[in-house]
């Protein structure tokens, strides 16, 4: 663990290796676990601005759990909020194209009508955020999950840690400073590995 402008980052960023690899996993991410993806304050506001633009972009089914829950879900257990999902199971803000799992907000995104690609917890997946209550400071660690075991084979074979993948997502949350000391911290720390007695 390290610490860039009062960011503490996981070494597993340097260490493990990832790739999204869609046809594998069919953008399993969007579909389980038992709650929605996390969301920021500013990102609720976001959403109540943008949805009217968003909702062409989403199945009946989610539209329907966004009718029944909200654009957003309060989760008492970790006191923060996250998106709804369709009957306990996957996103409400998920679509599908031949059987993959796609974000309807970023598919709003990438048609350009509106300028928010989607949640930045899902952007930098498997990256996750915790927020340090005693210190007010953020922590960055990697978030190990099955279903992206293939995503795990593909970064390997790419040869491409964690944080470079997620280069984009990093820049959008903490800016290009931040990234260059990320690669600065990473060159230091693959030189330390190539002469581990110095």
């Amino acid at each position: 663990m390290f610490e860039i402008e009062q960011v503490l980052v996981s070494d597993a960023i340097f260490e493990e290796k990832f790739h999204c690899n869609l046809n594998a996993c069919k953008g399993a991410c969007c579909i389980e676990g038992d709650y929605g993806a996390p969301l920021e304050t500013s990102e609720l506001h976001l959403l109540e601005e943008l949805y009217p633009l968003i909702e062409p972009y989403l199945s009946s089914e989610g539209k329907k759990a966004i009718g029944e829950h909200g654009l957003f879900t309060f989760y008492k257990e970790d006191k923060s909020y996250g998106t709804p999902l369709i009957e306990g199971g996957a996103c409400a803000y998920v679509t599908f194209k031949d059987g993959i799992a796609q974000c309807g907000i970023e598919k709003a995104y990438l048609d350009k009508k509106i300028n928010f690609k989607k949640p930045i917890s899902c952007h930098l997946y498997p990256i996750r955020i915790t927020h340090l209550k005693k210190s007010g400071k953020e922590a960055i660690n990697y978030d190990e999950w099955s279903i992206c075991k293939d995503a795990c084979s593909l970064g390997k074979e790419m040869k491409l840690p964690v944080y470079q993948f997620l280069k984009e997502a990093i820049i959008r949350k903490f800016g290009q400073s931040f990234f260059r000391a990320l690669d600065d911290v990473y060159n230091s720390y693959l030189k330390k590995n190539e002469n581990p007695d110095k």
